[in-house]
């Protein structure tokens, strides 16, 4: 049974999403203004980051701050959550550029709107025009998650600067593992940890924690990475598998890209370790950008087949288990352990 969102889960995105809003229509505003071309990258980046999304990093960002005791309602918390999900949006620009993804959300992305109005119509290629813009959008998404975190402490700095490195490192060997096709459990699970799974709960937990009682994060932070790091690759996992068998009208993403673009997850990992001869030619096959629909189906299967799909979804409730049982001990206000479990139970199992 999938779980149902927290219902803080909504409360916290709706502070964030109008804070998003209100600082969106400012720089639309002043930039607008001054050019009327500048009206499309603030076009964009309201698209995709007021469109949609599960506002999962301001949530945990939100408990880590109440539970090291911060005041639910600090504008400061809000700001980190919205520089969170303006983080993220610059993450899924670029992402969606180096992956030649075509739809996010089920919307056509930056880089696609872009080059269909470029048409050839104009001077320069198409698609260098719509990547670029895409990439420029993304750039200027990155500056103003850094500006909603002004005024922050040096230790809240020094996490953020940390989370920054880590998404490019992860995103760096996801680019990696793709050209390789890397299939080795090792490395998958660790393209997995560093691309998603800390910048999604660690490191979102550490910043709260941090922003709230930076005294105390000789305390917090350790408890906090034994909750998060297991969560987060539970989270990635639950991800790579709805990469494969998700329903594109729930996801917003078309099934099996994937496979397509030929990803290092621990999926396939598992996948090619169990396989035979026979199967492992049909998972040879994943990398191909031009995979049918039945060469899709039969990759599927050969997964299921393998025993790979039951075996990742036994290592997601163990490290669901695993980050569940951490809250027993955690420093954190009880509020906060509570929430944190649901919020566990849901990024675990849930079908988006």
């Amino acid at each position: 049974m999938v779980p149902v969102a927290p219902a803080s889960l909504a409360h916290i995105a709706g502070r964030v999403e109008a804070r998003l809003s209100a600082f969106i229509d400012d720089e639309d505003q002043r930039w607008s203004t001054f050019d009327e071309t500048l009206a499309d990258p603030f076009l964009a980046l309201r698209g995709l980051v007021l469109g949609g999304g599960k506002r999962l990093r301001p949530a945990f960002c939100h408990w880590g701050f109440v539970g090291a005791g911060g005041d639910a309602k600090h504008q400061q918390v809000i700001d980190a959550g919205a520089a969170l999900e303006l983080l993220h949006a610059f993450a899924l620009f670029h992402d969606d550029v180096m992956d030649g993804s075509s739809t996010r959300r089920g919307e056509p992305t930056v880089h696609t709107v872009h080059e269909q109005r470029h048409g050839g119509l104009w001077a320069g290629e198409a698609r260098r025009y719509g990547e670029g813009v895409a990439i420029l959008i993304g750039d200027l998404t990155f500056v103003y998650a850094d500006q909603l975190l002004r005024g922050a402490s040096a230790p809240a700095w020094d996490i953020w600067n940390e989370l920054r490195i880590e998404l490019n490192i992860g995103q760096y060997l996801d680019i990696v593992g793709s050209a390789h096709r890397e299939r080795r459990w090792e490395k998958a699970a660790q393209i997995c940890r560093y691309k998603s799974g800390k910048y999604t709960i660690e490191r979102p937990l550490h910043l709260g924690a941090v922003l709230s009682a930076p005294e105390r994060a000789g305390e917090l932070l350790a408890p906090l990475s034994a909750y998060g790091l297991p969560l987060g690759d539970a989270f990635q996992m639950r991800d790579d598998v709805l990469g494969v068998y998700g329903d594109t009208a729930v996801t917003g993403k078309p099934v099996a890209d994937d496979l397509r673009e030929g990803k290092p997850t621990p999926l396939m990992a598992l996948a090619y370790a169990a396989a035979t001869s026979a199967q492992a030619a049909v998972l040879d096959r994943v990398g191909e950008p031009d995979m049918s629909d039945d060469t899709i189906a039969s990759v599927q299967q050969v997964i299921v087949d393998t025993g790979a799909l039951g075996e990742l979804e036994g290592h997601i409730r163990s490290l669901t288990d695993e980050a569940l049982a951490s809250l027993a001990t955690m420093p954190i206000t009880l509020e906060a352990r509570d929430e944190l479990a649901a919020l566990a139970h849901y990024v675990s199992w849930r079908d988006i």
